[in-house]
């Protein structure tokens, strides 16, 4: 009897359970969520990579977990990369889709299955999981001709050469040009036994040129006016022989007076008579001035510097090119502007 009791009370637990189990199935089932995971392609090439997605569609206020990704599903087939979990808002406020997307590849040639994903949904107390669909894809090696060998998979094509990578190039046929050019410069210079660099010489001025700034300073200095008498004149005398010099090739410094006037004699086609005079009269006064203390007149003084400018200026080799602005205005000397030494 005792045994026919305790049998009715183990049936009548079990109804119970039953009926909890329904209701929770039941339960689930009315929250209405579907799983999915799909692939974008069934056939690759060996190293090729599938972009794999994964979603479901539930109410908004379930609580779903979604499966982890591994690194690898088999020896075969390994995950390259994966995405966030996006949520979008369906149409009926009340659910949401969550996706996320994988990249996977398979180096092993041959046909390869993806087990099913498992979506553990909390609601309340109730727990329960939702599983997607077994994929399959198929992995085609590379057709390889034995007879030909290794050979690349893609062709060699000619890249454009850029300025960046003949720039060194350039540099280095430059610099072996340079340094061949100095080593035959180097070589004729000294067969020369010259200076290896050598400075260009000034243009040499014009003998007028010279003597008329002379002849300026001395009368700007206004030395016999100081009672520098012989100076004046060692100076005035000394600036035209120098003119003389460079002017015509005459020694004039190192020949006297009367030499110097005796060349002008004798090579008439120097000078006029008139210039000839001008000339004797300035050599004359300063050897006396000079040698024998003699005491020129001031009207002296004064004639022998506009004498000075009209020798320059009667004897000058005249050049092609227009005379310099200093050279113009020291030709124009007048004999008023002498009087003003006074």
């Amino acid at each position: 009897m005792d045994k026919n009791k305790f049998q009715m009370k183990q049936s009548l637990l079990y109804v119970v359970l039953f009926v909890l189990l329904s209701g929770s199935i039941h339960t689930l089932q009315a929250q209405q969520v579907t799983v999915k995971a799909s692939i974008d392609s069934t056939h690759i090439l060996i190293g090729d990579q599938l972009k794999m997605l994964l979603e479901i569609e539930k109410p908004k206020d379930l609580n779903v977990q979604f499966p982890q990704i591994p690194d690898t599903f088999s020896s075969k087939i390994e995950v390259v990369n994966r995405s966030k979990i996006d949520t979008f808002k369906l149409d009926d406020k009340d659910r949401v889709r969550l996706t996320q997307s994988l990249l996977i590849t398979s180096f092993d040639s041959g046909r390869h299955q993806i087990p099913p994903f498992y979506f553990r949904m909390k609601n309340g107390q109730l727990l329960d999981s939702a599983a997607t669909r077994e994929l399959m894809f198929q992995v085609h090696g590379m057709k390889i001709d034995t007879t030909k060998g290794p050979v690349d998979i893609k062709t060699v094509y000619g890249a454009p050469v850029t300025l960046k990578e003949v720039m060194p190039y350039i540099l280095a046929i430059i610099l072996l040009a340079a340094i061949i050019f100095f080593i035959f410069y180097y070589i004729r210079w000294k067969k020369k036994n010259v200076p290896l660099f050598v400075k260009p010489e000034k243009p040499a001025e014009p003998a007028h040129i010279v003597a008329l700034r002379e002849l300026d300073r001395i009368k700007t200095q206004k030395l016999w006016q100081q009672e520098k008498i012989k100076q004046y004149y060692s100076e005035v005398s000394d600036t035209i022989r120098t003119y003389i010099q460079n002017r015509f090739d005459i020694p004039a410094m190192e020949q006297t007076s009367s030499e110097t006037i005796g060349i002008f004699k004798q090579q008439k086609n120097l000078c006029d008579e008139k210039t000839r005079d001008q000339l004797q009269h300035i050599l004359s006064l300063a050897d006396l001035v000079k040698f024998a203390k003699y005491t020129p007149l001031t009207d002296d003084n004064n004639l022998t510097l506009m004498n000075a400018y009209f020798f320059v200026n009667q004897t000058k080799k005249e050049e092609i090119k227009a005379p310099e602005k200093t050279a113009v205005v020291s030709q124009e000397v007048s004999a008023e502007e002498i009087k003003d030494v006074k």
